[in-house]
């Protein structure tokens, strides 16, 4: 049976896609008392491997931690890892996306990417943590639309999905199947199966 994992999250939607995407490991909460270190890193890869080396310590449990963001090429890559932050250290969703639309004119270029960095650590390997990323192309919608997803989806259209639904308009199944997480998950998965089950 999988060795059951630490996530170095307490962002919800993460988790709730991320435990999905990692079947049949299971994803254990980090404890309350834990702390997450800030997200001081220049790349996502080096905030995952911040959170998921501290998580690891802090439990003595191999754990996982997520860092992903969104780039737009008109703004040269930004938010990128301010994505969360963008408007803000206390910003919503809302307020970091309506700031992304405003920022970048309708005639401008709009493609954006996803990008997502898994990392995973190990309390008793002390090499640094495994790393898996991914991304995924789009452009950016004039206008928000769907209800599902989160962050920069009512906006997000990914360019593998050529009916002109964004990512908050797809089905959890559908955005699994071509999101920066998912495929950064596909591949830490395969990479546990690899090891021979587990940690």
């Amino acid at each position: 049976m999988p060795t059951a994992l630490v996530l170095a999250s307490r962002n919800a939607h993460k988790a709730r896609e991320l435990r999905a995407l990692l079947a049949p490991w299971a994803l254990e909460p980090l404890a309350p008392e834990v702390e997450l270190p800030p997200e001081t890193g220049e790349t996502f890869a080096a905030n995952a491997a911040l959170k998921a080396v501290a998580a690891a310590r802090a439990s003595g449990r191999p754990a996982v931690a997520d860092d992903s963001g969104i780039e737009a090429a008109a703004l040269g890559g930004a938010p990128g890892v301010r994505s969360a932050r963008f408007a803000g250290e206390d910003a919503s969703d809302e307020d970091n996306l309506t700031k992304l639309l405003r920022e970048i004119p309708s005639g401008g270029d709009r493609r954006v990417a996803y990008v997502c960095a898994l990392a995973y650590a190990d309390p008793g390997d002390d090499g640094p943590p495994r790393l898996f990323e991914a991304r995924c192309e789009g452009t950016l919608a004039e206008h928000p639309r769907g209800q599902g997803g989160f962050g920069y989806d009512p906006a997000f259209l990914p360019a593998e999905i050529p009916d002109g639904r964004t990512m908050a308009e797809l089905t959890a199944e559908e955005k699994d199947a071509i999101s920066h997480r998912g495929g950064a998950a596909r591949a830490l998965a395969a990479w546990l199966r690899g090891r021979g089950g587990g940690a």
